[in-house]
């Protein structure tokens, strides 16, 4: 992404992320007027916050656990749902892994590319889909399902888990993994008992390392990996 591009997307500042386990550091632009982003979204039908805009301690712990565990993305085809800034997508693209990354807002793929190309020295291939309703050209692009498919905090609302379920039914391929990083909302945690009862293998892992949330109130983020069978 080009600076011309960067500027499009109103002001902007570029922060260190630090995954605590690894060590690692990530240089990440962001947006720095996120108020400007909800104003421009005000319209939209989907009612969709641009959460995308923030780093969220979800992503950070899934980078970490990829980090942790390169050899379970290296060489394969994985896919991002919802990459917002590209923590995840820096940590999967190091690993070596053959990664897609998808989002519904265009400016969440920019940015994602741009700090991928920063940190990783190469990018992802983009999609733009609403997976709430994805498209019949992303369904032809998932093909049989990619082995590996990664999201962290995508789950905010209850419309949001029979979607989702339909998704990961239809792009995680038979014996792939759903490697999903949430911080605790009960939304989340149903969407995964309902996964268990679909029969998928569920392996959880927690992050107790010093985040807090929007509120300030103590995080600790769940990193689950749902095997499908």
């Amino acid at each position: 992404m080009q600076t011309a591009e960067l500027a499009n997307l109103g002001p902007h500042a570029t922060v260190d992320v630090r995954l605590p386990q690894s060590g690692v550091v990530y240089r990440i632009t962001r947006p720095s007027d996120v108020d400007r982003l909800i104003d421009a979204m005000a319209d939209d039908p989907e009612e969709n916050l641009p959460h995308w805009a923030e780093v969220w301690p979800s992503g950070i712990a899934l980078a970490d656990a990829i980090l942790a565990e390169p050899e379970l993305v290296r060489g394969r085809r994985v896919l991002e749902l919802g990459c917002g800034l590209g923590t995840t997508a820096i940590a999967a693209l190091q690993a070596g892994a053959n990664l897609t990354v998808s989002d519904y807002a265009s400016g969440a793929l920019a940015l994602c590319r741009y700090n991928a190309r920063l940190n990783a020295g190469r990018e992802p291939a983009v999609v733009q889909i609403n997976w709430r309703s994805p498209s019949d050209e992303f369904l032809t692009l998932a093909g049989d399902g990619f082995p590996v498919v990664l999201a962290a905090d995508v789950l905010y609302e209850a419309r949001d888990i029979e979607p989702l379920l339909a998704l990961v039914d239809r792009v995680v391929a038979p014996g792939g993994m759903l490697w999903l990083a949430e911080p605790g909302r009960p939304i989340a945690h149903e969407f995964v008992k309902r996964t268990e009862e679909y029969g998928w293998n569920v392996e959880r892992r927690v992050h107790t390392d010093p985040w807090v949330d929007e509120r300030g109130a103590a995080v600790d983020v769940t990193v689950y990996r749902l095997f499908r069978r």
